[in-house]
């Protein structure tokens, strides 16, 4: 081969693949964002997920906002290469032998007289679980008047929070308490006494920002989801609800319009109330509902198949007894786990 035609082989090289990346950018699948839409939003409505982050962004780097925000009516370009991939359930770890002796494990977070956790079986082994109870630090969210004492929505959702991460791990369940306060633990007392002391896993002071906690929440899950790439994840966010005085709610579920994976664990803990409901209080309907709700921060903006859960109405009487009662606060935690582990073992 001459000297000449080599070169000229070589420069044909470079240009052939400019063309290559021009074809394919060409080709890819456009898409409109709606108004209130982010990245991590259109990308779900379409089929696709995290992993297509930065193709996405590079596709569309000259036509993005401050902080990669989308303008809502603009043409955007999905991934070509991928655009018709679906979310995909994540292969499990290996579970571990079912018959293994039970072991006990100790959680100072749960608190001196909770921090004994027996392992009774397995049947959550290889499951991960990310619990964020709502508000705290310097946001007590809403506040219900109990007599003469007020009643802290983060203390009370914190509460079933945390007696949610025990109850998970008796079960073998990895868990990460996401809001953490160290010096409360699991608490029996009716009236929970109100502080600022929480922080952000692993030890990051809650910002006094609103949305700046929530992105503190979120990239904290976010981060361990990357590091548990492979895992079976899910994540819950829980909340105590505020409405008008006289009405009384029940637990009801919110999950991404565009999760599958997350409407069917909240499906599965609703069934699981449902049920309960009518053994426990067979003469009362229960009116808990499953929607989709895809603009609350943590459900649009976790990775991990998410659901956000409303326990009740602080500020309603009947509603009040659902949280000061510690049993009450009990039960709310083993009827979602019951719910949880029937989603795994239906994965």
């Amino acid at each position: 081969m001459n000297i000449y035609f080599l070169r000229s082989y070589l420069l044909l090289i470079p240009l052939l693949l400019l063309s290559t990346l021009a074809f394919c950018q060409n080709d890819a699948l456009k898409a409109v964002a709606k108004k209130g839409d982010g990245i991590y939003t259109l990308l779900r409505r379409y089929g696709l997920n995290a992993s297509h982050l930065q193709d996405f962004l590079h596709l569309n780097q000259d036509n993005l906002g401050k902080d990669n925000s989308l303008y809502a009516g603009r043409t955007y370009l999905l991934p070509a290469a991928t655009a018709a991939t679906t979310e995909k359930e994540p292969t499990p770890l290996k579970s571990e032998n079912a018959s293994a002796s039970a072991r006990t494990l100790k959680v100072p977070l749960f608190g001196n007289a909770y921090e004994r956790v027996e392992v009774k079986d397995r049947k959550l082994s290889g499951a991960v679980y990310y619990l964020s109870s709502g508000h705290g630090g310097p946001d007590p969210g809403a506040v219900g008047k109990y007599g003469p004492y007020a009643l802290a929505e983060d203390e009370y959702a914190y509460d079933v929070t945390i007696r949610l991460a025990r109850t998970l791990m008796e079960h073998g369940a990895t868990v990460y308490m996401i809001v953490q306060d160290k010096d409360d633990g699991i608490r029996d007392e009716s009236i929970l006494k109100m502080d600022r002391d929480e922080i952000n896993y692993p030890d990051k002071k809650l910002a006094y920002n609103q949305r700046e906690r929530l992105h503190q929440r979120t990239s904290a899950i976010n981060r361990l989801y990357a590091q548990n790439k492979g895992a079976y994840q899910r994540m819950l966010e829980i909340h105590v609800d505020s409405r008008s005085e006289g009405q009384n709610i029940d637990v009801f579920f919110y999950h991404h319009d565009n999760s599958a994976l997350g409407q069917k664990m909240a499906q599965s803990i609703h069934q699981t109330f449902t049920k309960n409901y009518k053994r426990y209080q067979p003469n009362r309907d229960y009116f808990g509902t499953v929607s989709d709700r895809s603009t609350l921060y943590v459900v649009k903006y976790s990775h991990p198949p998410t659901v956000f859960i409303e326990l009740g109405n602080i500020r309603n009487t009947l509603d009040q007894r659902r949280f000061v009662i510690a049993n009450n606060r009990q039960a709310l935690a083993n009827w979602i786990c019951e719910g949880i582990i029937q989603d795994y073992r239906s994965r």
